[in-house]
Protein backbone atom coordinates (compact mmCIF):
# COMPACT_ATOMS: atom_id res chain seq x y z
CA UNK A 1 0.00 0.00 0.00
CA UNK A 2 1.20 3.34 -1.21
CA UNK A 3 1.81 5.63 1.88
CA UNK A 4 -0.45 8.55 0.60
CA UNK A 5 -3.41 5.56 0.34
CA UNK A 6 -2.26 4.64 4.17
CA UNK A 7 -2.73 8.09 5.51
CA UNK A 8 -5.92 8.83 4.05
CA UNK A 9 -7.42 5.43 5.39
CA UNK A 10 -5.71 6.37 9.02
CA UNK A 11 -6.62 9.82 8.74
CA UNK A 12 -10.50 8.83 10.13
CA UNK A 13 -8.95 7.71 13.55
CA UNK A 14 -5.40 9.44 13.42
CA UNK A 15 -6.66 11.64 16.51
CA UNK A 16 -8.37 9.70 18.38
CA UNK A 17 -6.92 5.96 18.28
CA UNK A 18 -3.80 5.69 21.26
CA UNK A 19 -0.46 6.72 20.03
CA UNK A 20 2.15 7.48 21.99
CA UNK A 21 4.50 8.84 19.16
CA UNK A 22 1.77 11.18 18.30
CA UNK A 23 0.72 12.49 21.91
CA UNK A 24 4.44 12.82 22.64
CA UNK A 25 5.58 14.90 19.16
CA UNK A 26 2.83 17.12 20.51
CA UNK A 27 4.45 17.83 24.17
CA UNK A 28 7.63 18.16 22.04
CA UNK A 29 6.41 20.56 19.80
CA UNK A 30 5.04 23.21 22.16
CA UNK A 31 7.88 22.63 24.64
CA UNK A 32 10.33 23.29 22.21
CA UNK A 33 8.85 26.03 20.52
CA UNK A 34 7.58 27.99 23.33
CA UNK A 35 10.88 30.06 23.95
CA UNK A 36 11.10 30.91 19.66
CA UNK A 37 8.81 33.94 18.85
CA UNK A 38 7.70 33.45 14.94
CA UNK A 39 4.99 35.10 12.70
CA UNK A 40 5.04 33.10 9.10
CA UNK A 41 5.15 29.16 9.47
CA UNK A 42 5.54 26.66 7.43
CA UNK A 43 4.33 23.44 8.64
CA UNK A 44 5.56 20.31 6.77
CA UNK A 45 3.53 17.21 7.14
CA UNK A 46 0.95 18.98 9.21
CA UNK A 47 -1.42 16.08 8.90
CA UNK A 48 -4.57 16.77 10.70
CA UNK A 49 -3.44 19.90 12.05
CA UNK A 50 -2.57 18.60 15.36
CA UNK A 51 0.17 21.03 15.89
CA UNK A 52 -1.52 23.78 13.84
CA UNK A 53 -3.87 24.76 16.82
CA UNK A 54 -1.13 25.43 18.83
CA UNK A 55 1.20 27.12 16.41
CA UNK A 56 -2.13 29.54 16.03
CA UNK A 57 -1.42 30.63 19.13
CA UNK A 58 1.61 32.28 18.53
CA UNK A 59 1.60 32.57 14.52
CA UNK A 60 0.21 35.32 12.65
CA UNK A 61 0.34 32.56 8.92
CA UNK A 62 0.54 28.80 8.32
CA UNK A 63 0.71 27.26 5.44
CA UNK A 64 0.73 23.25 5.83
CA UNK A 65 1.44 20.87 3.40
CA UNK A 66 0.72 17.34 3.63
CA UNK A 67 0.34 14.83 0.79
CA UNK A 68 -2.69 13.04 1.99
CA UNK A 69 -6.00 14.52 1.56
CA UNK A 70 -8.31 12.83 3.76
CA UNK A 71 -5.86 14.26 6.45
CA UNK A 72 -5.98 18.19 4.73
CA UNK A 73 -9.83 17.54 5.46
CA UNK A 74 -9.80 16.53 9.14
CA UNK A 75 -7.29 19.67 9.23
CA UNK A 76 -9.72 22.18 7.95
CA UNK A 77 -12.49 20.71 10.08
CA UNK A 78 -10.70 21.75 13.10
CA UNK A 79 -9.34 24.85 12.08
CA UNK A 80 -11.08 27.29 10.53
CA UNK A 81 -9.15 30.37 11.22
CA UNK A 82 -7.83 32.46 8.18
CA UNK A 83 -4.71 32.75 9.33
CA UNK A 84 -4.27 28.99 8.24
CA UNK A 85 -4.37 27.72 4.77
CA UNK A 86 -3.47 24.08 4.19
CA UNK A 87 -2.47 22.49 0.71
CA UNK A 88 -1.83 19.08 -0.89
CA UNK A 89 1.44 18.65 -1.62
CA UNK A 90 4.64 16.03 -2.17
CA UNK A 91 7.85 17.33 -0.34
CA UNK A 92 9.73 15.64 -2.36
CA UNK A 93 9.09 17.70 -4.70
CA UNK A 94 10.02 21.39 -5.17
CA UNK A 95 7.94 23.36 -2.29
CA UNK A 96 5.65 26.05 -4.49
CA UNK A 97 6.56 28.15 -1.78
CA UNK A 98 7.02 31.80 -1.68
CA UNK A 99 11.39 31.99 -0.55
CA UNK A 100 12.50 33.57 1.99
CA UNK A 101 8.47 33.02 3.57
CA UNK A 102 9.33 31.62 7.10
CA UNK A 103 10.13 32.46 10.46
CA UNK A 104 10.06 28.71 11.09
CA UNK A 105 9.43 25.58 9.09
CA UNK A 106 8.10 22.69 11.89
CA UNK A 107 8.51 19.09 10.22
CA UNK A 108 7.07 16.63 12.56
CA UNK A 109 6.43 12.49 11.96
CA UNK A 110 7.30 12.96 8.28
CA UNK A 111 11.03 12.39 7.35
CA UNK A 112 10.50 8.58 8.43
CA UNK A 113 8.85 8.49 4.72
CA UNK A 114 10.69 10.62 2.48
CA UNK A 115 14.64 9.10 1.48
CA UNK A 116 16.47 11.90 0.27
CA UNK A 117 16.93 14.55 3.39
CA UNK A 118 19.28 16.37 1.34
CA UNK A 119 15.96 17.84 -0.81
CA UNK A 120 14.15 18.50 2.37
CA UNK A 121 16.67 20.86 4.25
CA UNK A 122 17.53 22.57 0.50
CA UNK A 123 14.12 23.65 0.23
CA UNK A 124 13.75 24.64 3.36
CA UNK A 125 17.02 26.66 3.59
CA UNK A 126 14.96 28.51 0.49
CA UNK A 127 12.06 29.12 2.74
CA UNK A 128 13.41 30.45 5.32
CA UNK A 129 14.30 33.73 6.49
CA UNK A 130 17.54 34.78 7.36
CA UNK A 131 18.27 33.52 11.23
CA UNK A 132 14.97 31.58 10.91
CA UNK A 133 14.59 28.45 12.30
CA UNK A 134 13.41 24.68 11.41
CA UNK A 135 12.45 22.07 13.99
CA UNK A 136 12.01 19.29 13.42
CA UNK A 137 10.43 16.35 15.53
CA UNK A 138 11.03 12.30 14.62
CA UNK A 139 10.87 9.36 15.68
CA UNK A 140 14.44 8.32 17.17
CA UNK A 141 16.61 6.11 15.48
CA UNK A 142 17.35 3.98 18.18
CA UNK A 143 13.26 3.15 17.95
CA UNK A 144 13.70 2.14 14.66
CA UNK A 145 16.76 -0.30 15.10
CA UNK A 146 14.24 -1.95 17.59
CA UNK A 147 11.67 -2.50 14.81
CA UNK A 148 9.27 0.50 15.66
CA UNK A 149 7.84 1.93 13.08
CA UNK A 150 4.42 4.15 11.92
CA UNK A 151 1.35 1.58 12.12
CA UNK A 152 -2.43 1.44 12.81
CA UNK A 153 -5.04 -0.36 13.32
CA UNK A 154 -7.80 -2.15 10.83
CA UNK A 155 -10.03 -4.66 10.62
CA UNK A 156 -7.92 -6.91 8.83
CA UNK A 157 -5.15 -5.80 11.31
CA UNK A 158 -2.03 -4.19 12.32
CA UNK A 159 -0.75 -1.87 8.82
CA UNK A 160 2.49 -0.91 9.02
CA UNK A 161 3.61 1.84 6.76
CA UNK A 162 7.15 1.81 4.28
CA UNK A 163 10.01 4.03 6.53
CA UNK A 164 13.32 4.86 5.98
CA UNK A 165 15.71 5.06 8.84
CA UNK A 166 17.67 8.01 9.30
CA UNK A 167 20.79 8.17 12.17
CA UNK A 168 21.41 11.31 13.93
CA UNK A 169 24.25 11.87 12.41
CA UNK A 170 22.64 12.15 8.96
CA UNK A 171 20.44 14.70 10.23
CA UNK A 172 23.16 16.94 11.44
CA UNK A 173 25.28 16.44 8.41
CA UNK A 174 22.71 16.98 6.22
CA UNK A 175 21.85 20.59 8.19
CA UNK A 176 25.60 21.54 8.07
CA UNK A 177 26.22 20.61 4.35
CA UNK A 178 23.38 23.17 3.37
CA UNK A 179 24.54 25.48 5.74
CA UNK A 180 22.01 25.38 8.48
CA UNK A 181 23.79 25.35 12.43
CA UNK A 182 22.43 23.13 15.18
CA UNK A 183 20.41 25.45 17.93
CA UNK A 184 18.93 22.51 20.26
CA UNK A 185 19.47 18.78 20.26
CA UNK A 186 16.81 16.68 22.56
CA UNK A 187 15.67 13.17 23.22
CA UNK A 188 12.41 12.36 24.23
CA UNK A 189 10.97 9.48 26.68
CA UNK A 190 7.77 7.98 27.70
CA UNK A 191 7.00 9.09 30.68
CA UNK A 192 6.76 5.74 32.33
CA UNK A 193 10.11 4.40 30.64
CA UNK A 194 12.84 7.24 31.41
CA UNK A 195 15.10 4.26 31.49
CA UNK A 196 14.14 2.77 28.26
CA UNK A 197 14.90 3.63 24.87
CA UNK A 198 13.87 7.26 23.85
CA UNK A 199 10.73 7.41 21.84
CA UNK A 200 11.53 10.81 19.44
CA UNK A 201 14.66 13.02 18.49
CA UNK A 202 13.82 16.66 18.21
CA UNK A 203 16.26 19.08 16.03
CA UNK A 204 16.48 23.16 16.02
CA UNK A 205 18.25 24.70 13.21
CA UNK A 206 19.03 27.63 12.30
CA UNK A 207 19.68 29.48 9.06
Amino acid sequence: MSIEKAYNIWANQYDTNENRTRDLDKKCTIETLSSYEFKNVLELGCGTGKNTEWLLTKAEQIIGLDFSQEMLNKATEKITSEKVVFIKADLTQNWEIENEFADLITCSLTLEHIKDLNHIFHQAVLKLKKDAYFFISELHPFKQYAGSKARYETNNGTEELEVYTHHISEYLSEAENNGLKLVELKEWFDEDNTNGLPRLVSFVFQQ
